[in-house]
């Protein structure tokens, strides 16, 4: 099984960023950092020609719900999201919070990092 979910998308870098922002809002999932790693490397004389954008999101409510069940799952947040440029296309994508998770071999995290895992999905599908 694939650790990952990545979608294509027809929009630019750029628009692809805004639009899954829109669509993490919609979802209640604040972004709290931002990192492009061409631009990152670019400050440190490293020559990274396209652009990987890593955010970190967070859902308050589903992070304390995780927190509560075990605080040592919180090595898994926040939630990272990526958009990317690979061979002239642009694609939106995460690392599966179910896949994450099942590491800690506990149902009711399991549980929740599924609805979180449905949430993001979600607003990747609608975003792209």
């Amino acid at each position: 099984m694939d650790i990952n979910y990545i979608i294509k998308t027809d929009k630019s870098f750029e628009e692809a960023v805004e639009s899954l922002k829109a669509a993490l809002t919609k979802a209640k999932f604040g972004v709290l950092y931002e990192l492009n790693f061409k631009d990152k490397l670019k400050e440190k004389n490293l020559d990274f020609n396209r652009n990987f954008k890593v955010l970190e999101v967070c859902n308050p409510f589903q992070a304390k719900k995780v927190l509560d069940e075990f605080l040592e799952a919180g090595f898994f947040l926040p939630c990272k999201m990526v958009v990317y440029e690979e061979n002239d296309s642009v694609f939106i994508g995460m690392p599966k919070p179910t896949m994450l998770i099942s590491m800690v071999h506990n149902d009711k995290l399991s549980e929740i990092a599924g609805q979180v895992e449905d949430m993001l999905r979600q607003a990747v599908n609608e975003a792209v």
